[in-house]
């Protein structure tokens, strides 16, 4: 089962919509798919109306089965939505290690998934630390601008920190161009930069989108809101791409797949 968080500490980076329709397009090439919604703020949640009595909460504080607790949006897709109460938690968790552990322990439970895939908030929070620890893949939206370029590089010193102070060993296996634009300049200097750095796992970029803004309105995927749209199209090729590095999962687990810039 491949765990893939989709972080990065810069906002606005279209991590968000990432997460969703990575998710949504695995399901469609028939991979059982949880979509997991670590933001407090519930944007995953609510972009498809995936709540629930119960949610990522209730889950993580008490002995509850991940069953009860995930909507079915379709065929081979469920979530794990969230609400505001995931705000209270990340104060709980402040500090405390063994906690962070229990929360770790809790998310490595969930199996007889394909893919889990993790959305997580853009900061440096304690839940995010336990999403680190409970993933073995990173990818990382990148907005083709100066500022998303280096909210990336800080990103990518975040993951290396917690791997060196806690052994792990979380892969960074995909970093995606995101908000691109052709006919601005900086879009294509920082793509550039970015192809130059990242060359290895760097994903073909996606394109700005309109229907892709549209879709959360509608609480859909892009591929059921449009699916010949650029968007659409776009986050298809991400979809293989993806699926395609199930080949350097299998590689030695010795050879980094992470790169600094």
């Amino acid at each position: 089962m491949r765990r893939i968080c989709v972080i990065n500490q810069k906002g606005g980076v279209g991590k968000t919509t990432t997460a969703i329709n990575l998710a949504a397009g695995l399901a469609l090439k028939d991979k059982k798919v949880l979509l997991i919604d670590l933001d407090p703020q519930g944007s995953t949640t609510f972009s498809l109306d995936g709540s629930n009595s119960q949610d990522l909460y209730d889950y993580l504080t008490s002995n509850v089965n991940v069953s009860e607790c995930v909507s079915h949006l379709g065929k081979n897709l469920d979530i794990l939505g969230t609400k505001e109460n995931l705000a209270q938690m990340e104060q709980a968790l402040a500090g405390d290690k063994s906690k962070i552990e229990v929360v770790t322990k809790r998310l490595n439970k969930i199996v007889n998934y394909d893919y889990v895939i993790f959305d997580t908030a853009p900061s440096l929070s304690i839940l995010n630390k336990s999403v680190i620890l409970a993933s073995n893949e990173a990818i990382i939206p990148t907005a083709t601008d100066v500022l998303g370029l280096r909210g990336t590089t800080n990103t990518i010193k975040l993951i290396e920190q917690v791997n060196k102070e806690e052994e792990h060993d979380l892969k960074i296996t995909k970093i995606i161009p995101t908000l691109f634009d052709k006919r601005n300049n900086i879009c294509k200097k920082i793509l550039e930069i970015m192809n130059n750095i990242y060359y290895d796992i760097i994903s073909d970029p996606i394109r700005i989108n309109s229907k892709l803004k549209e879709a959360p309105e509608h609480h859909k995927s892009i591929f059921t809101y449009d699916k010949r749209s650029r968007g659409a199209e776009d986050y298809q090729k991400l979809t293989v791409q993806v699926i395609n590095d199930e080949r350097l999962i299998r590689k030695d687990k010795s050879e980094p797949l992470a790169v600094t810039a």
